[in-house]
């Protein structure tokens, strides 16, 4: 049963060619959240630019943000 015997391989002996090295990797870390703060950037903008158009509904935090009036009690 020699010829049936399956080969066993070590992990550690065989390259890996998709291997990332820590600069590589750090580079990539990098640049992927510096798009990812572009975008959310981007639409923080767009959203600010579609409320001072009344495009869009705002939400509780932002109207408290734009329009801190509405919620003083003190007229009660």
């Amino acid at each position: 049963m020699g010829a049936e015997e399956q080969k066993q391989t070590d992990p550690n002996s065989t390259p890996n060619p998709n291997r990332v090295s820590e600069t590589q990797f750090l580079l990539w870390k990098r640049q992927k959240d510096a798009d990812a703060s572009a975008r959310k950037a981007e639409a923080a903008r767009k959203r600010a630019e579609d409320i001072a158009a009344g495009v869009v509904q705002m939400n509780g935090r932002e109207l408290f943000l734009h329009e801190p009036w509405v919620f003083d009690n003190a007229h009660y």
